[in-house]
């Protein structure tokens, strides 16, 4: 049997029979995550790392029936909990309204689950947290209000909207401590409570879980200014997609368009209209959730966003918890100072967590700086220039992007706006490389860039090869006086060719055809 203290006795009260003696008899009861009840479909439960169905056990209108008269009522976000406990069951109900479907989360108190990030909490600072859904992001913010109530002696109000911090019921559940909860009665009035328990109930500090719109947003940035410590999870995984979010991006402090003078445009090497954060973020600390035991955290948003902005990437810490239960440093965070490039070395930020073993990833050599000329300019269009901007820094490709597709060298295009506007691309009074991709994604973009780029190398290879072989060629024709014929070539390189033994005095002339067209290197001509 389980023990009682995630309260799982109680959840597997409210399962229909069948279902809960196969869970009962399962060796990984401790470790379930969800049960899925779907009418006419198998029931399933959801493990840490697996899946298992039960084929035998087809969810009826009457299994529904018996789990839904135990709980109490579903909420306006189709939410329900049993009092008490940390569990939340969300309902899916058909077009007339009927519950056809339910998930029953395993909600656990977990201490020690913080102690990775223990330092950054007890600072006082605002934290984002950010990750996929199911990481383990509500258990973090439980346990935070938790320590900074109990143990920090902290006020903390928690804006709870569907009771999954601090449990169904009008008791908050013990694993919060002595931190006080408000309930949101309908999700989209959360805002409201959360300027409500600003003013009204003195907090010094305010957890939430899942700021999901510009409202929120808006409020949460109203709390951080009144000097409230501010802890939170977003919709989102990482830093940059909260730059890509319209709606969330004022939480790092919002990015808009800028028109830089000539002069200044020259000195940061940019066009003169760039992005730029519109003011001071809201949270000063973000926690990306990369695994139930690993996370990265950015301690200086302001600086990163900003540099994140000029196309310098992100190097923030990393930790881990290891099996010995031992919190381990992976990589120190890095930031580069303002005024430097991208081709500069980072400069480290000191470490923080005390008496931690570090283990740095080996530091890429700085770039040699390439004349532009020579780069492979890209054309954009219809893709996201900012993570056409993030492949090149990551792959430290040898090319650069290029407002003027007249000036290009090679074309990006979504496959949308390759159909609907092709015109652009067939004006051109030349043919140009160009490869369409799919969807606005940074893995299509980044594999686009790498075949335009490896097509532009083997280019460069085929002339290299072709200028020393007709140099050798005509060292050979000055020496002997005999022609020299070489290998075949593309019209584009026999003209090369050709250029070079007109600098030289000798006479060329093309023969066969495509594509064994080919060029014969001659003795010098008579005057």
């Amino acid at each position: 049997m389980p023990n009682t203290v995630n309260g799982l006795l109680q959840l597997l009260e409210v399962l229909p029979p069948a279902i809960r003696a196969k869970l009962v008899d399962s060796p990984e009861i401790e470790s379930l995550i969800e049960v899925v009840l779907d009418y006419g479909r198998a029931a399933e439960a959801r493990f840490k790392g697996h899946v298992e169905r039960w084929p035998g056990l087809i969810t009826s209108d009457e299994d529904i029936k018996f789990v839904t008269a135990s709980l109490g009522e579903f909420g306006a976000d189709n939410r329900a909990g049993i009092e008490r406990t940390l569990h939340r069951i969300s309902a899916i109900r058909n077009r007339h309204g009927r519950i056809i479907g339910l998930t029953l989360r395993v909600g656990r108190a977990l201490e020690g689950t913080i102690d990775i990030i223990d330092d950054i909490v007890r600072s006082g600072q605002s934290i984002l947290l950010l990750g996929k859904p199911g990481i383990g992001k509500t258990t973090k913010l439980r346990e935070i209000a938790r320590v900074l109530a109990d143990e920090v002696n902290r006020r903390v109000v928690i804006v709870d909207t569907s009771n999954e911090i601090g449990g169904d019921g009008d008791i908050p559940h013990p694993a919060i401590g002595t931190s006080r909860r408000m309930q949101v009665p309908i999700p989209s009035e959360q805002h409201n409570v959360m300027i409500e328990a600003v003013e009204n109930h003195m907090p010094e500090v305010i957890v939430i879980d899942e700021i999901g719109n510009e409202a929120e947003a808006v409020a949460a940035r109203t709390i951080a200014e009144r000097g409230v410590q501010l802890i939170a999870t977003a919709h989102g995984q990482t830093l940059e997609n909260l730059m890509l979010n319209p709606s969330l991006c004022d939480l790092i402090g919002g990015i808009q368009a800028v028109t830089l003078s000539d002069d200044e445009a020259r000195r940061r090497g940019t066009q003169k209209t760039v992005l730029e954060r519109k003011a001071p973020p809201t949270f000063d600390i973000v926690i990306e959730l990369l695994d139930f035991e690993k996370l990265a955290v950015h301690h200086h948003v302001q600086k990163v966003v900003d540099l994140m902005l000029r196309g310098v990437p992100p190097r923030p810490e990393v930790r881990v918890r290891t099996d010995e239960g031992r919190v381990e440093v992976l990589q120190r965070e890095a930031i580069p100072e303002q005024d430097a490039t991208q081709d500069d070395p980072p400069v480290e930020r000191p470490h923080t967590l005390e008496e931690a073993p570090i283990y740095d990833e080996p530091t890429r050599p700085p770039r040699r700086r390439q004349n532009s000329k020579s780069r492979l300019r890209i054309y954009p269009y219809g893709i996201a220039r900012t993570r056409l901007e993030r492949a090149i820094r990551e792959t430290q490709a040898d090319a650069h992007i290029t407002s003027d597709i007249n000036q290009a060298d090679a074309v990006i295009a979504m496959r949308s706006t390759f159909e609907s506007t092709p015109r652009k691309l067939r004006d051109l009074r030349r043919p140009i490389p160009t490869v369409v991709i799919k969807s606005n994604t940074f893995s299509q973009i980044s594999g686009a860039l790498n075949q335009l780029v490896s097509e532009s190398l083997s280019g460069r290879n085929n002339k290299d090869r072709a200028v020393q072989e007709v140099k050798k060629a005509i060292t050979t024709v000055r020496r002997s006086g005999k022609p020299v014929e070489l290998s075949p070539q593309t019209a584009n390189l026999r003209k090369v060719q050709h250029e070079i033994v007109e600098g030289s005095d000798l006479a060329a002339e093309s023969f066969g055809q495509d594509p064994d067209r080919k060029l014969r290197v001659m003795p010098k001509r008579n005057k």
